[in-house]
């Protein structure tokens, strides 16, 4: 996401639209923005995040940033063997993957450069050829490392959560009834996806 006044403009528009989002934003208020620097860390960090806690997330890269001696670059993590990545708490399958990512920037064969300058489309193609990015990892990369605007992981359980208590659903719905859902929110599905997650939380703290 670019920035919170830029998210708080989109849904300002959003709520005018749509009166769950206007009826949901004055009961939860508006979510800040979430903005990481993009490149190799930041996808170091979405593969540890996977199905795992935010605060097992935070714990295991605290332990990976120490491993590498304080800074998670492509360099330290290919000098690391795998056991020294279990040892900071990672699956052997992901330790497998971050190695794979490793491999690829340090080789070239993952130009991050190019691939942070590219449309969507050709992020998420490119992100998804390394084993253990899908297609959740690369919209969250697309969403909060790149900052784009129009991103609907509709393949995220706390957004799909967010999305039956937003729109009083029976049931929680389904990667492809998601993506119809969030068509109505084009072309600011970022900041609509952010406020669900922020939705969700407000809803089920209570």
């Amino acid at each position: 996401m670019s920035s919170t006044a830029t998210v708080h403009r989109h849904l300002r528009i959003l709520k005018r639209r749509d009166p769950h989002i206007a009826r949901g934003t004055a009961e939860a208020g508006l979510p800040r923005a979430r903005r990481w620097e993009p490149g190799y860390g930041t996808l170091v960090r979405i593969i540890i995040d996977q199905q795992v806690s935010t605060a097992a997330g935070r714990a295991i890269w605290a332990k990976l940033e120490r491993a590498a001696g304080g800074a998670v670059t492509s360099a330290a993590v290919a000098a690391l063997t795998e056991p020294a990545l279990r040892a900071a708490g990672l699956s052997s399958q992901k330790a497998r993957y971050i190695q794979g990512l490793t491999d690829a920037v340090e080789t070239g064969t993952l130009d991050l450069a190019a691939v942070n300058r590219a449309d969507d489309d050709t992020v998420r193609e490119r992100l998804t050829a390394l084993k253990g990015i899908g297609p959740w990892s690369a919209d969250i990369y697309l969403m909060f490392g790149l900052g784009r605007p129009d991103i609907w992981p509709v393949g995220d359980l706390g957004l799909q959560h967010g999305a039956r208590l937003l729109l009083n659903l029976r049931t929680r719905p389904n990667p492809k009834r998601l993506d119809r859902l969030g068509e109505s929110w084009r072309p600011y599905r970022s900041s609509a996806a952010l406020f669900l997650w922020h939705y969700y939380g407000f809803r089920t703290a209570r």
